[in-house]
């Protein structure tokens, strides 16, 4: 049994998935490394294992990363990767939905010094000689997804990286805020926060950039030459990306709670899409930006908020500076335009149990070798991998699904709206969703999943050997990267609408550590070329990452007793409550929690109840019994979505964890009671007492035997 990590009142752990923030683990020079004994394959293990070939993943990359593939934009690839599952013994075909997306048109951001001058931004990457889809004529520029239209003239403040506590610290600094134009640092809540809590204050428009602070050991500051000549972030990169709230709701903004098609009625998209423009930009045109800032306002060192100060040299002072002036406008294209899922299926032995694996396909960019492509790449693999085991006359015992997600990076549109039109189906059928977003970025393996997961998925780490060192196995490298502790899910990547319809869910890739060449997330340089050259060269670190999803699948679909372990679950709810009293303790304010202390030992006892069950159907061989303890384990998490959605966004239904509010992604627990808590709101923290219970209590119903 593995420990989970605990959550804070708002946890700002990283999280896997598309939508990330860097936050690095100690050094591997300095980590204590495990010697694990690398277990034996049985004979369809080592089938799986020995068909993953780095050469074809690396044709795959190739393929993936050559042609743009904006959400909405690429029928062609999502048909492409359809074809190459259906030659390995997968019935695919393309699921289409009509979404609400948006294009970038034009755009310009300008700086008027108080002397009258004028610094121009480019907003542009620069074009890489020997990187060459940095200087394809169809290269997609630098925007914000889901950003509005409009032009923006003003002051601005440095608003540190946009949370609502950074806000705070400004009013408190008494900075003018209102009707000024925020200069945020990416980091810390997910990027459509940041323009939400800007308009908030009353500002007019919002500037994203990105800190090379945030890098780890790998900056010019430390010595390294900049991508393409060295492992350093080139000063031009820009991080796109969507500016979706997406802790209210993912997926079509026009379309909430209901598939998006053609005749689809659309609703107003205004509670989750910004009111004011925004821009990303480079950190070497935010160094003017920000140099016009010093000695205005309060400097970056006396603010007192998290990660404030970046390394570049200037002071981050908050602004504004009298006279000193931004000029932006952001003008984008609405579209309600096709989208595509790829879906490949084999079919299982048991029809009511389902193993849903998946991966989304578009990029910001041409490229996307991480960033989606390297998962993508690995999905081929693993499609090629389950055709060979076919061809021994291997059969599932439950179905497995493969998709390839369209419109992921816009707020997970194609899952999101994939699990609306089908949600009986997968409600009925579904016992877990495996997620492979980048699935390689770097050489430090992470791992977020539902507790009854987290057994199973370490112990299969244990069976692959990992590139990094002789003899290492994915177990020990991702032990020394985590202290052995899995993740908590929150949001960001496409395991969030099986999660918040009652799915078993995990999230996996292997992301940049703190001594790995820096990975240039959205960015034009997050290429074949970077992947090739630094990111991983030889493409190993794919192949271990498409062995482990493998076998992963292959014993959640093939086992005979799916290999959940229930108690798990039982310490994480108990560690989750522990830090809930904590959160309280350490406040002036009070609330009964006894009611969920009592769900927790309701649902402890059942858990131990049904593994009991599960083991005196495998020492009897009871073929009736087994079928039981599957469906009860398939079907537990449905009750902890049985309460009704989180306060003001309904589409958020787990009770134990989602994504928090002013965060986007990074999760927090008992989200109900906690939030509620953090805001004041002690009568409705008691009501998500009360409804969490409920959650547990049905979890529980459902597990009694």
């Amino acid at each position: 049994m593995h420990s989970y990590i605990l959550s804070s009142l708002l946890f700002a752990a990283l999280v896997c998935g598309c939508v990330r923030d860097h936050a690095f683990h100690r050094s591997r020079s300095v980590a204590k490394r495990q010697s694990t004994a690398l277990e034996p394959l049985t004979v369809d293990e080592a089938i799986l294992a020995n068909s993953f070939d780095n050469n074809t993943i690396e044709s795959w990359s190739y393929f993936y990363t050559h042609g743009a593939h904006l959400a909405g934009t690429n029928r062609t690839m999502a048909q492409w990767t359809a074809d190459r599952w259906s030659e390995n013994g997968f019935q695919a075909r393309l699921d289409e939905y009509v979404a609400y997306l948006n294009y970038p048109v034009s755009h310009s951001l300008a700086l008027t010094y108080p002397n009258g001058s004028v610094f121009q931004a480019t907003l542009q990457e620069a074009v890489l000689v020997g990187d060459e889809t940095t200087s394809y004529p169809n290269s997609i520029p630098t925007f914000n997804g889901y950003s509005f239209t409009g032009n923006a003239t003003a002051e601005y403040v440095y608003v540190g990286r946009g949370q609502v506590a950074d806000f705070e610290a400004l009013v408190s600094l008494n900075v003018p805020l209102k009707g000024k134009i925020a200069l945020a640092k990416y980091g810390g809540p997910f990027r459509g926060l940041k323009v939400k809590n800007a308009a908030l204050y009353g500002m007019i428009g919002c500037i994203l950039f990105t800190d090379p602070g945030d890098d780890g050991n790998i900056t010019e500051a430390n010595g390294y030459a900049p991508y393409p000549e060295g492992p350093a972030r080139n000063p031009s990169s820009v991080q796109r990306g969507s500016v979706q709230f997406l802790s209210t709701y993912p997926g079509d903004p026009t379309t909430p709670g209901y598939p998006s098609k053609q005749d689809s009625p659309r609703a107003d998209k205004s509670p989750v899409v910004p009111s004011i423009p925004s821009l990303p930009i480079s950190y070497a045109e935010a160094i003017p930006l920000l140099r016009a800032l010093d000695g205005s306002g309060t400097p970056g060192s006396q603010v007192n908020r998290t990660k404030w100060v970046g390394a570049l040299n200037v002071t981050y002072s908050t602004g504004p500076a009298p006279g000193a002036v931004l000029s932006m406008s952001n003008v984008m294209r609405d579209a309600t335009t096709p989208i595509w899922d790829a879906v490949g299926i084999i079919n299982g032995t048991s029809q009511d149990e389902v193993l849903v694996i998946g991966n989304h396909r578009d990029a910001w960019i041409v490229g996307g070798a991480a960033d989606p492509n390297s998962g993508s790449a690995i999905m081929v693999e693993l499609s090629k991998a389950f055709g060979k085991l076919l061809a021994t006359g291997w059969k599932p015992r439950r179905t497995i699904v493969l998709c390839s997600w369209d419109a992921e990076e816009y707020g997970l549109v194609g899952s999101t709206e994939w699990v609306e039109e089908y949600i009986d189906w997968l409600s009925t059928s579904t016992i877990a969703y495996l997620n492979i977003d980048v699935g390689v970025s770097g050489k430090s393996p992470s791992l977020s999943s539902t507790p009854e997961l987290g057994t199973i998925a370490t112990n299969i780490m244990k069976k692959i050997i990992w590139p990094t060192m002789p003899n290492e196995t994915l177990y020990d490298a991702w032990s020394a990267e985590s202290d052995g502790e899995v993740g908590i899910l929150g949001s960001g990547s496409d395991y969030t609408s099986f999660l918040h319809n009652g799915i078993s869910s995990l999230d996996m890739g292997s992301d940049q550590g703190p001594d790995d060449p820096v990975y240039h997330y959205h960015s034009n340089y997050d290429s074949y070329h970077w992947m090739s050259t630094y990111g991983d060269p030889g493409f190993q670190y794919h192949a271990a990452m498409g062995q482990y999803l493998s076998l992963l699948a292959y014993h959640l679909s093939t086992d005979e007793i799916i290999p959940y372990d229930l108690p798990a679950y039982t310490t994480a709810l108990r560690s989750y409550y522990d830090e809930l009293l904590s959160t309280i303790n350490g406040t002036s304010g009070t609330i009964d929690t006894s009611e969920l202390s009592a769900a927790i030992s309701q649902f402890e006892t059942s858990a131990n109840q049904v593994m009991a069950l599960m083991n005196h159907a495998v020492a009897t061989n009871d073929a009736a019994l087994k079928t039981v303890v599957n469906h009860k384990f398939r079907d537990f998490q449905r009750g902890f979505t049985s309460a009704g959605g989180l306060p003001d966004r309904e589409f958020y239904k787990h009770v134990v964890n989602a994504p928090g509010i002013d965060t986007g992604y990074a999760p927090t627990t008992f989200p109900g009671i906690t939030e509620a808590f953090a805001a004041g709101n002690f009568q409705r923290a008691a009501e998500w007492v009360a409804k969490t219970s409920l959650g547990i209590r049905r979890a529980a119903d459902i597990l009694k035997t």
